[in-house]
């Protein structure tokens, strides 16, 4: 009897999609899957088995640079589990040597190994990076699937300025990337069940820009019934910054700018850029920038890294805006920031001398003496902590506890914070800086970081919550202390550390960062 006749065989009686490969002698049975445009292999990753770059969408090259997603083409044959192009960005600790490729819209999928007679929970894992960097990837989810027995997909989306490009008169301006998101989203619903998901039960999750990113879609009209719970790791709706307080010199602005001043700012760079573009005679500009090279998109990039907002259904309002009128999908929600966030940017300041002189740049000269009564420098030791404590209040804790007392008004929210000071990814001496969460949950980069065996307990205790959550809603359960949803006025959650620092303890966010100070001043 032949493979493919035992294969057609096989196709009749399991379940969900999945087809067995048939090994030979002293092979492992793998599985194959059939999506909706064709089978995939998969690779066994400790208890777990991966299944990466499946595209999802087509390659957004050529005419459909800067357009709406476009479904994948159908293949014959097996696509082989392996990682695929990061979408174009420049060289970063996540892409060493960038990349200029656009053929890039590609997700990967990890499923437990064991099998199950149930549909699994689908956690599907939006990267971040400033909207202009990272990759799906990176974030290895072999453990946290497993051990949290869910479907974990995660994604590539269009990054910088072919994810968040405007210009006069083109559909979409600011927001490429959402929509890729989006697409993503919806090849989950229809192919989850081919990997053993339940597509009525998904969650979308994020860290940074892809907390963002989750907010967004939280906000969007076009994602209804993508997702039935969100988590938001230091990103938020609300998330903005003062004058001078990410980097020196930098004004204050948010994450979403109105979609008219994209396709401003993409008029005016583009003009600015006309002689290197070599644009032909009678030829229209977004022609010829459709037709630039890559390469020479991805050297301004960083210029486009912000959201546009009313020029779409994908984001018809400032999601900021949005969530405060309480205008988003009800789902349960997980939210929470690092307990020293922004002190991962404190090397921008360089030698920090005159911390009074950066919270007067920050907010001005009247409002500076009531900050710096709030925040002496004598509480913290260092010039350089205290402004920490500073930005990390302002710009990343408060704004993420606005949003949290915003949705609780309607949907439960369970808010932490992490607060292990010792993190492997984190510098010595900075604390819980931003993304130091990340190695409890994934393996960065397919790499097991090295964690003490107090950090390990954490992990498995995080990955428990977050899995717990993903599942039912609820992220309660056995050999963990107990997390119950905030109220609305002060918000009240868990704080993340290792039991030889404080361990899982209750925290009041709200008091802890001294939000209603900065309630005070109109942040």
């Amino acid at each position: 009897m032949t493979n493919r006749l035992l294969a057609t065989m096989a196709a009749a009686v399991v379940p969900l999609g999945l087809l067995v490969a048939f090994a030979g002698p002293g092979e492992a049975a793998q599985p194959d899957v059939r999506t909706d445009k064709g089978l995939v292999a998969s690779r066994t990753v400790g208890d777990a088995l991966v299944y990466d770059g499946i595209p999802y969408a087509a390659p957004p090259v050529g005419a459909l640079r800067w357009k709406a997603p476009q479904p994948a083409a159908a293949w014959t044959g097996v696509r082989q589990s392996k990682v695929q192009n990061v979408c174009p960005q420049q060289a970063n600790s996540e892409a060493p040597k960038g990349s200029s490729t656009e053929d890039c819209l590609y997700l990967n999928v990890t499923t437990p190994a064991k099998p199950t007679t149930k549909s699994r929970a689908v956690v599907v894992w939006l990267p971040g990076g400033g909207f202009f960097s990272g990759a799906g990837s990176s974030y290895e989810a072999s453990k946290f699937a497993a051990r949290g027995d869910v479907v974990v997909v995660t994604v590539n989306y269009r990054l910088g300025i072919f994810g968040f490009f405007g210009y006069p008169g083109l559909a979409g301006s600011g927001t490429y990337g959402l929509q890729d998101q989006q697409a993503a989203l919806r090849w989950v619903q229809r192919n989850a069940r081919a990997f053993g998901g339940d597509p009525s039960n998904v969650t979308v999750a994020g860290e940074s820009a892809g907390g963002m990113s989750v907010c967004a879609q939280l906000t969007s009209p076009t994602s209804t019934g993508l997702f039935a719970k969100a988590i938001m790791q230091s990103g938020s709706c609300a998330f903005n910054w003062a004058d001078n307080s990410q980097y020196p010199g930098q004004a204050a602005d948010s994450p979403w700018i109105p979609a008219g001043q994209v396709q401003a700012n993409g008029k005016e760079w583009a003009a600015g850029k006309k002689s290197e573009l070599a644009c032909k005679p009678g030829q229209s500009m977004l022609d010829c920038l459709r037709a630039a090279k890559s390469d020479v998109l991805v050297d301004d990039t960083l210029q486009f890294t912000q959201i546009g907002y009313g020029g779409t259904a994908v984001v018809p309002l400032s999601p900021a805006r949005a969530m405060k009128a309480g205008l988003f999908h009800r789902v349960p929600i997980v939210s929470g920031n690092n307990h020293d966030e922004a002190n991962a940017w404190l090397a921008a300041f360089g030698d920090i001398k005159d911390y009074p002189k950066l919270v007067e740049n920050m907010v001005g000269p009247k409002q500076a003496p009531v900050v710096l009564r709030h925040y002496p420098q004598s509480r913290y030791g260092t010039p350089a902590a205290a402004w920490g404590a500073v930005t990390t209040d302002r710009i990343w804790s408060c704004t993420q506890v606005a949003n949290d007392q915003q949705a609780a008004r309607k949907v439960p929210v369970y808010a932490y914070e992490f607060a292990d000071k010792h993190s492997p990814i984190a510098p010595a001496g900075l604390g819980a800086v931003h993304a130091s969460e990340l190695p409890y949950l994934f393996r960065l980069g397919g790499n097991d970081l090295p964690l003490t065996a107090t950090q390990q307990k954490l992990s498995d205790q995080m990955i428990d919550y977050w899995t717990a959550f993903a599942r039912t809603g609820d992220p309660n359960g056995p050999d963990r202390p107990h997390w119950s949803p905030t109220g609305v006025r002060a918000v009240n959650g868990l704080s993340l550390a290792p039991t030889d620092q404080n361990g899982i303890q209750p925290v009041n966010l709200t008091a802890e960062h001294q939000c209603g100070l900065w309630t005070a001043l109109g942040a």
